[in-house]
């Protein structure tokens, strides 16, 4: 049974912005899209690499990618279960040993007391569902994300909780 969800809210399409500025200094949000993307190419996953970064005032708070735990073994380790077992993306996150980008980042500004809330995340793909969720809690305001994603959930939520969307486009 496939679940389908009305996003109300819409998003915002963004292409890269003029500066002003000679043609190779980008915008912030080119910027801040590009460490989040140099931030992806930390990911230990073998389906998807995939980076975060939260600035407030044009700073940055805290960063995260996709990845096993602290201390576990990486993914290109022991391998993929969703990959063996045939699992599409998008479905049963539970079943995954990596945690996504998004909560690391999250993770890292709680483990150094760096307050989130009212900042701005770049992300080099559309959150997920679980991610949504957790970023609305943190407090974030807007979410500007690169790559797409295959969750509808994530969109109605953002689009409830009032969270600005949108996607960047270089």
């Amino acid at each position: 049974m496939r679940n389908e969800f009305k996003v109300s809210g819409k998003i915002q399409e963004q292409p890269g912005e003029p500066t002003g500025e000679p043609s190779s200094r980008p915008g912030w949000d080119g910027y801040f899209m590009n460490i989040a993307n140099v931030v992806a190419t930390r990911s230990t996953c073998l389906r998807r690499q995939v980076g975060s970064i939260v600035v407030k005032d044009k700073r940055i708070l805290c960063s995260g990618y996709n990845g096993a735990p602290a201390g576990l073994k990486h993914c290109f380790e022991t391998g993929c279960l969703r990959d063996e077992q045939g699992i599409p993306s998008g479905q049963r996150h539970e079943l995954c040993r990596g945690l996504h980008a998004e909560q690391n980042a999250i993770i890292q500004a709680a483990m150094h007391g760096t307050a989130i809330r009212g900042a701005i995340c770049y992300v080099t793909h559309q959150p997920c569902s679980l991610c949504a969720k957790m970023l609305i809690n943190a407090g974030i305001k807007k979410v500007i994300f690169q790559g797409e994603y295959p969750d509808p959930l994530a969109l109605a939520l953002f689009a409830e909780a009032g969270v600005e969307l949108v996607h960047y486009r270089p």
